[in-house]
């Protein structure tokens, strides 16, 4: 039996599926195969399959476009290895990442059945990199959260605490890939950590430290098309969220953030402050936030009136938290 099977679904993204496909084929473990599900592409994806003579890329080709989350699947049932691993096709690995998270599961029990590792976006722009180093400058006070184990994780998912990153950083046993059902088709938003909480109903998770994963930064869907899936997220662990809301956890209002930023950063800056009031914003999100409002601002601009009112809002929105936070600090 293959060792890893790596699963990459991907619709015309011919130019950098070549990056994703060789830094699975650098990997330091050699017993792999690469299952690449092309989901009904127009582009030269073909031809980019077609290039490749190394016998362990497997490619499997849909005839018409059916989502990530169905091409995913399709990887799952034609994997042959003992472990599968998701890999997105603009997306690239380290060459010792899958070394490093078979290592870490080698030292644990039967009752480990996966492992994660950190990844890093590509970031382009100078404001994007000082908005990240700012964030992660303010979020040094945080609490570190609960990173792996079993049921002790769900809650820090459903919190967003912890983002698995499912679709690129995960390995997994491929009969618990099998057996918790695959991606959700239905969900066009949270497909990564929806999955990963049922692999978790079949064992515990360890956490590489490590950055093993470079990201590249895609597109968003419309805000409205993420709350649908927030609302269809939350309602389907709707006990579960109550349990962890009670024991201390922020998860609606964690969601109602991640609204807010999208309907900020849309242009739909009323509406992002409707989940802004309800939402659960500590100093670390306060840069993307604002980043947020101004992009949306430059997006879609509104009256001077109802522009300078938003900014004041998120100003002073702003301003509470940090200083929420520097009187917790000097306390």
């Amino acid at each position: 039996m293959t060792r890893v099977s790596v699963v990459i679904p991907t619709y015309n993204r011919a130019r950098t599926l070549p990056r994703a496909i060789d830094s699975a084929l650098e990997q330091t473990v050699d017993d792999l195969e690469v299952v690449v599900v092309d989901d009904g592409s127009t582009d030269e994806t073909g031809s980019v399959l077609a290039s490749y003579e190394d016998p362990r890329v497997r490619p499997v080709v849909h005839a018409t476009n059916q989502g990530a989350n169905v091409a995913r699947n399709t990887g799952i049932e034609h994997a042959s290895g003992e472990y599968v691993a998701f890999l997105d096709s603009d997306d690239t690995w380290h060459p010792e990442k899958l070394e490093r998270q078979l290592a870490r599961l080698e030292q644990r029990s039967s009752e480990w059945v996966g492992a994660y590792c950190d990844s890093a976006f590509e970031l382009s722009g100078t404001g994007s990199r000082l908005r990240t180093a700012v964030a992660a400058v303010l979020a040094r006070g945080d609490e570190p959260p609960t990173r792996e184990g079993g049921e002790e994780l769900v809650g820090e998912i459903l919190a967003d605490n912890v983002q698995p990153g499912a679709g690129s950083t995960l390995l997994v046993e491929t009969g618990v890939a099998r057996a918790a059902g695959g991606f959700d088709e239905t969900l066009d938003r949270f497909q990564d950590p929806e999955f990963c909480l049922r692999v978790l109903e079949h064992g515990k998770l360890a956490y590489v430290d490590e950055e093993l994963v470079r990201r590249e930064e895609t597109g968003h869907p419309p805000a409205d098309v993420i709350k649908n899936a927030s609302e269809q997220y939350l309602s389907a662990y709707e006990d579960e969220v109550d349990d962890f809301e009670a024991a201390g956890y922020e998860i609606r209002s964690t969601h109602d953030l991640i609204l807010a930023k999208r309907y900020f950063a849309d242009g739909r800056l009323l509406r992002g402050l409707w989940h802004a009031r309800a939402a659960s914003i500590s100093a670390r999100h306060v840069p993307g936030v604002c980043w947020a409002v101004a992009s949306g601002v430059r997006r879609r601009p509104l009256p001077i009136a109802t522009t300078v009112v938003v900014v004041l809002v998120a100003t002073v929105l702003a301003w509470t938290v940090l200083s929420q936070r520097v009187l917790t600090t000097s306390s």
